[in-house]
């Protein structure tokens, strides 16, 4: 969500209303972070290899040697390349992401990345190196089906990672808080959790609810939500009923969502999709909950503005629900056909909502369903979309766009 963003464009193309567009090395699910006149990305190597298809031999084209990732500096006002540095190597495909898919962090002072290989590192804003950490030689090896992917979260002076995972590695999923000045540990929690084979996985970024002034540390997947004690990392609570058949593929893609103490998640394709306030001890399963239906997403996380919530679903179909009761004030209304990986943007009374064709639909913000306009731009396209002032930026396969209104007069 952009509160302040305003007179946002609901057309544009190719040629129209385009600000300016830079071509990136290549192709990430990593959303571009605008902090004053600077804008960074992470992204993969030149020559990395695209996620097609070999439609004769039905196989995915073998990877290349352009193995690097890297994060760039940006200027706002044109996207001219201010800096570069490498954050990792040893890029690899993982059905439609890569490993430069987490996206950057930024306190407007330092950046911090996180990459596939669950290694992260901290930069100045002049690019110089700070620290960087490998939690796969601390901990362990990981074992998502589809490579980890997960934003770790920035809060005050820590950074909270999860490595919620299990499908293909027996080593237990964890927590953990760092110094953000140091990328020290400051905690690490174990998390056991009762999901088997590939429900053991989880894709989303950890969230902060505050329950009377105080923080919990809300992490999900394995079949559960769990609360924790940001300063210790204690367990404080867990919430079950995510995974009623038991389904061994339950798989969790969608990043939970949190409006103050209130907390809403789903399971495998958002059935269920769960509400709940966070704050209780033990296990609150069946103590807790709101609201339950199954009108969740999959993949693209939702968006709110504290009353309605937006909820897209992978096959292009916009749910819009009451926040507190879980009532739909509208559902299935379709959007633009294709594939959603990406968030929808609630801004400027507006949803945007991008397809992995970088086919843009928007659709006013409000109770009754109104498409505005359908905008196609070149791309294959997993990054959300973002907006600062009147500015839309949006990253479709190896490009970044700024979009506006072009100036009245």
């Amino acid at each position: 969500m952009a509160p302040k963003a305003r007179n946002l464009p609901v057309k544009w193309s190719e040629t129209e209303n385009i600000r300016w567009k830079v071509k990136l090395p290549s192709w990430s699910a990593a959303t571009p972070v605008v902090w004053g006149d600077t804008i960074y990305v992470t992204t993969a190597e030149e020559g990395f290899v695209n996620p097609t298809y070999d439609t004769k031999q039905l196989r995915r084209a073998p990877e290349q040697k352009s193995d690097k990732i890297f994060l760039l500096a940006l200027q706002r006002k044109d996207g001219k390349e201010k800096w570069r540095v490498e954050v990792d190597t040893g890029n690899e495909l993982h059905r439609k992401q890569n490993s430069s898919s987490p996206s950057p962090i930024t306190d407007g002072k330092h950046i911090w990345v996180m990459t596939g290989h669950v290694r992260m590192g901290c930069w100045t804003v002049a690019g110089k190196p700070v620290w960087k950490r490998d939690f796969v030689a601390d901990h362990g090896t990981i074992g998502l089906n589809h490579g980890y992917a997960s934003t770790p979260l920035l809060d005050g002076d820590r950074l909270y990672v999860q490595v919620v995972h299990g499908y293909k590695s027996d080593n237990p999923s964890y927590t953990i808080a760092l110094d953000k000045a140091t990328g020290k540990t400051v905690w690490k929690h174990l998390r056991p959790a009762p999901g088997v084979m590939e429900s053991k996985d989880n894709y989303g970024t950890p969230q902060m609810a505050v329950v009377n002034g105080k923080k919990e540390l809300i992490i999900f997947g394995g079949d559960i939500a769990t609360g924790q004690d940001p300063e210790t990392g204690k367990e404080l609570w867990r919430l079950g009923g995510f995974n009623p058949p038991a389904f061994q593929m339950n798989r969790t893609i969608s990043s939970l969502l949190v409006v103050g103490d209130q907390i809403v998640v789903g399971g495998n394709r958002g059935r269920p999709y769960i509400a709940f306030k966070a704050g209780g001890r033990g296990d609150v399963t069946g103590k807790i909950e709101i609201w339950n239906n199954n009108l969740g997403p999959d993949v693209p996380t939702p968006a709110t503005d504290g009353r309605l919530l937006y909820v897209l679903n992978d096959k292009g179909y916009i749910n819009c629900l009451d926040l507190k009761t879980g009532k739909a004030i509208y559902e299935g209304q379709r959007i633009e056909l294709g594939s959603y990986s990406s968030s929808p943007l609630l801004a400027d009374g507006k949803i945007y909502s991008i397809n992995e064709d970088g086919t843009t639909s928007v659709v006013r913000a409000g109770e009754k369903f109104e498409a505005l306009g359908v905008n196609k731009l070149d791309g294959y396209t997993l990054a959300s979309p973002i907006a600062a002032d009147d500015q839309l930026f949006i990253r479709t396969g190896e490009a970044l766009y700024c979009i506006g209104n072009k100036p009245r007069g």
